[in-house]
This record gives structure tokens, C-alpha cells and sequence, in this order.
């Protein structure tokens, strides 16, 4: 069990660590400062036997507690993506379970300054997936807490094999 939980901290690191390294420097640059005022956005939750979630969530960007990472701001301006808070899609993932009574649960990567999403309704990624994080059909150049939602936008945590 201890090796199992070691190899999905390690895998999902990995995946965590891939991708906020592949992102350009300018990822997500904005040509104004953002702020924190609430949007709505439509959450998809797409698990390997189907859809987990559906529904339209009103979020901005605040801290966020789970149990295996603990409290940390989700608020954009992790890692310095963003000069000021934002609306994040891990900030909306965690808005669509409190009030829509899910759990999910994730890592807290203090080298990446972000979570990584280890759980959404009971379902793991484990050591042969991990959960997708995409912004109306592109997947985020930066990690959850990084990207900066707008109004309108189609966010979707997707259950995706390695």
C-alpha cells in the first residue's frame, strides 16, 4: 500500500512537473491586470466510466483545504502566473464540491506552488492516470491554481490514462 501511495505521489509530480515545465513564460499573459471578481463557468467532471459532474459554478480564486495537502491559496497568483487574484479551475473545482456536496482531494506541490489532483467523487487517478485540467478544450499550460478563468469558460478535470 505505502509503495502504491509513493509511486502516485511520484507519477503525479511527474505529470505536474511536465507540464508547468513545458509551459512557455508567458503561458497565459494578460494584457490587464485581473481581478478577483467572481465568474460563472461550466465544470465538467469526466471520469473513466463517465461523467462524474456537470454544472455551472460561480468562482474566484481563494485558498483551498484538502486533506492530503492541506490549506494553500488557489488564487492565480501562484507561482507569479498572474500580478493580482483570479478565478482558477481548481478554485472552481473546489467551489462545484462544496456546494454540490463531492469530495476531491489532491497534493500539495510547494515547488510548484499548486495542487495536483489526486481525486474528484472517489475516483483516483492511481498509478496508471491522472486527472486533465482543460480550459474550453486546451489543456492548461499551467497548473490549476496558476490559470486565470474568464466569464463563460468550459473548464473540464478529464480522467486521462498515461
Amino acid at each position: 500500500m505505502h509503495r502504491t501511495s509513493a509511486r502516485r505521489t511520484v507519477i503525479a509530480g511527474a505529470a505536474l512537473g511536465l507540464a508547468l515545465a513545458s509551459a512557455p513564460a508567458v503561458a497565459h499573459a494578460q494584457s490587464t491586470p485581473g481581478t478577483n471578481a467572481p465568474v460563472k463557468v461550466t465544470l465538467t467532471v469526466q471520469g473513466l466510466d463517465g461523467l462524474l459532474f456537470k454544472g455551472k459554478i460561480r468562482t474566484r480564486g481563494h485558498e483551498v483545504t484538502t486533506t492530503t495537502g492541506g490549506t494553500h491559496r488557489c488564487d492565480g497568483t501562484n507561482g507569479g502566473a498572474n500580478p493580482s487574484a483570479v478565478p482558477t479551475p481548481t478554485a472552481a473545482l473546489d467551489d462545484a464540491a462544496r456546494k454540490r456536496h463531492f469530495t476531491w482531494d489532491g497534493t500539495w506541490y510547494a515547488s510548484f506552488d499548486d495542487f495536483s489532483v489526486d481525486t474528484i467523487k472517489n475516483v483516483s487517478g492511481g498509478g496508471a492516470a491522472y486527472w486533465n485540467i482543460s480550459v474550453n478544450g486546451t489543456p492548461t499550460p499551467v497548473g490549476g491554481c496558476q490559470f486565470k478563468l474568464n466569464a463563460g469558460d468550459k473548464v473540464a478535470f478529464t480522467w486521462t490514462a498515461f
